[in-house]
């Protein structure tokens, strides 16, 4: 049985939860999400928490136990404090810049690279080589991180490229001289 699926939900005080015909919708002071949840599951709630349990014992509905609490969590989280992923430029001359909806990189290219930023996020500039992406979708900030880090990923010999903060980079021995 799912450990992650018995867990109830705690949902803070200025969050609102509803779910209607296999929808749950969250409200809290950062936004509004809305998923379908999936016939494997049924969502109960009741006195300040929410509860998944399972349609069936099938292998399907074991399997979509956990992920569709993580994924309501994740939302319940999300509405009522945001996430974020920190982002370092590691190198000479790479830099982060935002101007209105795009965030520019300068990584060694010959050229610029550009990314539209999407309205639900938000990219905040705490230096030229560090960048902060908010939102309350986990799923479109992690996605929108990853995407800026497979630009230029760190290298292990000389550790340049752009890493996650905290991210521990495996460093190798170079080549030996004669």
């Amino acid at each position: 049985m799912s450990r992650i699926g018995k867990k109830a939900i705690t949902i803070p005080k200025d969050v609102a939860v509803t779910y209607t015909n296999k929808t749950i919708l969250v409200k809290g002071k950062h936004g509004t999400l809305q998923r379908n949840v999936a016939d494997y599951a049924n969502v109960v709630i009741e006195n300040n928490q929410i509860v998944i349990t399972r349609t069936d014992e099938t292998k399907k509905a074991r399997e979509y136990h956990g992920l569709i609490r993580a994924l309501v969590q994740n939302m319940v989280t999300g509405v009522h404090q945001q996430f974020t992923k920190n982002l370092i430029a590691e190198g000479v001359g790479y830099k982060f810049q935002v101007e209105k909806k795009k965030l520019i990189l300068s990584v060694g290219f010959s050229h610029p690279v550009e990314f539209l930023i999407p309205d639900e996020l938000g990219i905040k500039l705490e230096s030229p080589t560090k960048i902060s992406i908010t939102g309350i979708d986990k799923e479109q900030v992690g996605f929108l991180a990853a995407k800026v880090r497979d630009m230029k990923p760190p290298e292990p010999y000389k550790g340049k490229g752009i890493l996650y903060e905290g991210e521990k980079i495996l460093r190798k021995a170079g080549k030996t001289g004669k």
